[in-house]
């Protein structure tokens, strides 16, 4: 994957995703749930977790929000906005209430108001990343829109950072940039949760 760049990779990501039979994603999302209730390095009670709601083709559930609120008490979930030009914005967090989710742009489901300004990422010790793939140095490749590069820099520097993907996004190498934040690990349906060797250390 070195050697191609960002739009093709992301292209090719999406339509894999999307050729996944509905059986193969609905276990693969059992899967996911299952390893964040037996994860338990990285989810105490008490602890704020920031998380998003996967849609479409993306792996996961809503089930996994509802595992994250039983072990940790408290969840986040991203508000995606854009200023005049189009640009992004940095994410605002809305609590998680189950039954609550509205319906949002681009397809995404997100908590109703009040919301939380985007500095409240930094209150998380846990922040799952919606991510098309990550490499094993930590370098992950998103849908490119910017949310999450404008607003991964409020984070607790201590935090894990958990791109959730398939198996086989999870790769040897991508392309990176410097603006680039990496992740601390990975959560797959059949490896479980897979630290990154950031930097290459």
């Amino acid at each position: 994957m070195a050697t191609t760049g960002k739009a093709a990779l992301r292209a090719q990501l999406q339509a894999a995703r999307r050729r996944v039979a509905d059986h193969v994603r609905a276990e693969e999302s059992r899967m996911l749930s299952g390893r964040l209730e037996a994860a338990e390095s990285i989810l105490s009670s008490g602890d704020t977790v920031c998380a998003y709601v996967p849609v479409g083709a993306e792996p996961g559930s809503i089930d996994m929000l509802d595992v994250l609120l039983r072990r940790s008490g408290r969840v986040l979930l991203p508000v995606a906005r854009t200023d005049t030009a189009g640009g992004a914005l940095p994410l605002r967090w809305g609590e998680y209430r189950p039954g609550t989710l509205t319906s949002a742009r681009w397809g995404l489901l997100e908590p109703p108001e009040p919301w939380l300004p985007a500095a409240a990422i930094a209150g998380a010790s846990l922040i799952l990343v919606p991510s098309l793939a990550v490499d094993r140095s930590g370098v992950r490749l998103g849908r490119g829109r910017g949310f999450y590069d404008r607003s991964l820099g409020d984070r607790d520097p201590h935090a894990r950072l958990v791109a959730v993907v398939r198996d086989a996004e999870l790769v040897d190498h991508l392309p990176a940039e410097p603006h680039d934040i990496p992740m601390t690990d990975a959560l797959t349906p059949r490896g479980g949760l897979v630290a990154l060797k950031l930097g290459n250390e």
